[in-house]
Protein backbone atom coordinates (compact mmCIF):
# COMPACT_ATOMS: atom_id res chain seq x y z
CA UNK A 1 0.00 0.00 0.00
CA UNK A 2 3.11 2.24 -0.28
CA UNK A 3 3.40 2.56 -3.30
CA UNK A 4 -0.02 3.41 -3.75
CA UNK A 5 -1.02 8.03 -4.31
CA UNK A 6 -2.54 9.90 -1.47
CA UNK A 7 -6.15 9.97 -3.83
CA UNK A 8 -5.89 5.79 -4.39
CA UNK A 9 -5.67 5.65 -1.03
CA UNK A 10 -8.58 7.91 -0.01
CA UNK A 11 -10.40 5.89 -3.12
CA UNK A 12 -9.43 2.65 -1.18
CA UNK A 13 -10.92 3.85 1.67
CA UNK A 14 -14.35 5.22 0.81
CA UNK A 15 -14.94 2.08 -1.32
CA UNK A 16 -14.17 -0.19 1.87
CA UNK A 17 -16.39 2.23 4.11
CA UNK A 18 -19.07 1.82 1.40
CA UNK A 19 -18.94 -1.98 1.03
CA UNK A 20 -19.02 -1.48 5.09
CA UNK A 21 -22.39 0.52 4.56
CA UNK A 22 -23.61 -1.85 2.66
CA UNK A 23 -23.06 -4.90 4.91
CA UNK A 24 -24.76 -3.14 7.88
CA UNK A 25 -27.92 -2.21 5.88
CA UNK A 26 -27.95 -5.53 4.80
CA UNK A 27 -28.21 -7.06 7.96
CA UNK A 28 -30.80 -4.27 9.09
CA UNK A 29 -32.60 -5.33 6.48
CA UNK A 30 -32.75 -9.00 7.49
CA UNK A 31 -33.41 -8.05 10.88
CA UNK A 32 -36.58 -6.33 10.00
CA UNK A 33 -37.47 -9.44 7.36
CA UNK A 34 -37.12 -12.37 10.16
CA UNK A 35 -40.00 -9.79 12.04
CA UNK A 36 -42.21 -8.77 9.06
CA UNK A 37 -42.12 -11.91 6.57
CA UNK A 38 -43.15 -14.07 9.51
CA UNK A 39 -45.52 -11.84 11.36
CA UNK A 40 -43.85 -11.88 14.71
CA UNK A 41 -42.13 -8.77 16.40
CA UNK A 42 -40.20 -10.67 19.00
CA UNK A 43 -37.25 -11.12 17.37
CA UNK A 44 -36.61 -7.20 17.10
CA UNK A 45 -35.69 -7.53 21.06
CA UNK A 46 -32.15 -8.56 19.24
CA UNK A 47 -31.18 -4.78 18.16
CA UNK A 48 -30.82 -3.85 21.70
CA UNK A 49 -27.68 -6.09 21.63
CA UNK A 50 -27.09 -4.84 18.21
CA UNK A 51 -26.70 -1.08 19.76
CA UNK A 52 -25.08 -2.20 22.65
CA UNK A 53 -22.52 -4.33 20.42
CA UNK A 54 -20.13 -0.87 19.29
CA UNK A 55 -21.14 0.90 22.51
CA UNK A 56 -17.76 -0.29 24.86
CA UNK A 57 -15.56 0.20 21.49
CA UNK A 58 -16.64 3.54 20.80
CA UNK A 59 -16.33 5.15 24.65
CA UNK A 60 -14.08 2.68 26.25
CA UNK A 61 -11.30 2.23 23.56
CA UNK A 62 -10.81 5.76 22.76
CA UNK A 63 -7.46 6.48 20.90
CA UNK A 64 -5.20 3.62 21.91
CA UNK A 65 -3.76 1.10 19.44
CA UNK A 66 -4.11 -2.14 21.99
CA UNK A 67 -5.93 -4.26 20.14
CA UNK A 68 -9.33 -6.45 21.31
CA UNK A 69 -7.68 -9.56 20.62
CA UNK A 70 -4.15 -8.85 22.52
CA UNK A 71 -3.50 -10.60 26.45
CA UNK A 72 -2.32 -6.96 27.77
CA UNK A 73 -4.10 -4.20 28.48
CA UNK A 74 -5.10 -1.94 31.70
CA UNK A 75 -8.55 -1.88 33.23
CA UNK A 76 -10.74 -0.08 30.46
CA UNK A 77 -9.80 -2.23 27.88
CA UNK A 78 -10.57 -5.70 30.12
CA UNK A 79 -13.59 -3.96 30.99
CA UNK A 80 -14.71 -2.93 27.28
CA UNK A 81 -13.38 -6.66 26.30
CA UNK A 82 -16.22 -8.23 28.64
CA UNK A 83 -18.90 -5.46 27.88
CA UNK A 84 -18.21 -6.48 23.98
CA UNK A 85 -18.17 -10.33 24.45
CA UNK A 86 -21.63 -10.31 26.92
CA UNK A 87 -22.77 -8.32 24.05
CA UNK A 88 -21.93 -11.05 21.40
CA UNK A 89 -23.28 -13.33 23.66
CA UNK A 90 -26.28 -11.70 23.80
CA UNK A 91 -27.16 -11.37 20.49
CA UNK A 92 -26.72 -14.58 19.89
CA UNK A 93 -28.16 -15.97 23.20
CA UNK A 94 -31.97 -13.86 22.49
CA UNK A 95 -33.03 -15.06 19.54
CA UNK A 96 -32.01 -19.03 20.72
CA UNK A 97 -33.88 -18.08 23.66
CA UNK A 98 -37.06 -17.01 22.02
CA UNK A 99 -37.10 -20.07 19.64
CA UNK A 100 -36.95 -22.43 22.70
CA UNK A 101 -39.87 -20.54 24.47
CA UNK A 102 -41.60 -20.95 20.89
CA UNK A 103 -42.15 -17.23 20.02
CA UNK A 104 -40.26 -17.52 16.97
CA UNK A 105 -39.61 -20.25 14.28
CA UNK A 106 -36.72 -21.66 12.99
CA UNK A 107 -36.73 -19.17 9.79
CA UNK A 108 -36.79 -16.33 11.86
CA UNK A 109 -34.26 -17.43 13.62
CA UNK A 110 -31.56 -18.43 11.18
CA UNK A 111 -32.37 -14.99 9.76
CA UNK A 112 -31.61 -13.71 13.47
CA UNK A 113 -28.47 -15.62 13.59
CA UNK A 114 -27.82 -14.18 9.93
CA UNK A 115 -27.78 -10.90 10.47
CA UNK A 116 -25.30 -11.40 13.73
CA UNK A 117 -23.14 -12.82 11.67
CA UNK A 118 -23.52 -9.64 8.67
CA UNK A 119 -23.08 -7.40 11.77
CA UNK A 120 -20.36 -9.74 13.58
CA UNK A 121 -18.34 -9.03 9.85
CA UNK A 122 -18.56 -6.04 9.41
CA UNK A 123 -17.71 -5.03 13.51
CA UNK A 124 -14.23 -6.83 12.68
CA UNK A 125 -13.45 -5.19 9.62
CA UNK A 126 -14.07 -2.02 10.80
CA UNK A 127 -11.21 -3.03 13.91
CA UNK A 128 -8.97 -4.02 10.65
CA UNK A 129 -9.40 -1.05 8.60
CA UNK A 130 -8.82 1.42 11.93
CA UNK A 131 -5.81 -0.35 12.61
CA UNK A 132 -4.28 0.19 9.28
CA UNK A 133 -1.75 2.98 9.34
CA UNK A 134 -3.39 6.55 8.24
CA UNK A 135 -6.96 5.21 8.76
CA UNK A 136 -8.36 6.11 12.10
CA UNK A 137 -11.67 5.81 13.64
CA UNK A 138 -11.22 4.62 17.05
Amino acid sequence: MAGLSRSMLACLHTGQLALLAILVSGGIALQILACALYNNWWPMITVIMYVILPMPLMFFMGSKTTSLMSSDGDGWVNFTKFLTGASVVGSIAVPSILKHAGLIGWGALAMELSSFLIFAVAIVWLLQMSNEDGYAMF
